[in-house]
């Protein structure tokens, strides 16, 4: 945890995250995701699908530098401490589900 590695490996937090949603009623989306652009909510789809920031540009034909941008305005509407926020949020919102890469 000191070098800001997360405590489970993203395999075992995208199987955890699969059995809550499995799990979850069906709500509403969230508000908030409306005060994401198109792009914005792209990215969180994304990044709710397990993917990096590298592999986000490669997706999206525009630099890492500019997909980590988008990561971290996606993350501050939604004040989102960590990808693992936005994570859920993405489940949350519909953006993904469990097995799909968007």
């Amino acid at each position: 945890m000191a070098a800001g590695d997360g405590l489970l490996s993203p395999s075992v937090t995208r199987r955890v995250i699969e059995q809550f949603v499995l799990r979850a009623t069906n709500a509403a989306p969230p508000r908030r995701l409306a005060d994401l652009t198109d792009r914005e909510q792209e990215v969180v789809a994304l990044v709710g699908a397990g993917l990096s920031n590298d592999e986000i540009a490669t997706r999206l034909v525009v630099s890492p530098a500019t997909a980590k941008t988008h990561v971290s305005r996606a993350m501050t509407k939604l004040a989102a401490r960590d990808r693992a926020q936005l994570v859920v949020f993405a489940y949350e919102a519909g953006l993904v589900r469990p097995g799909w890469l968007p």
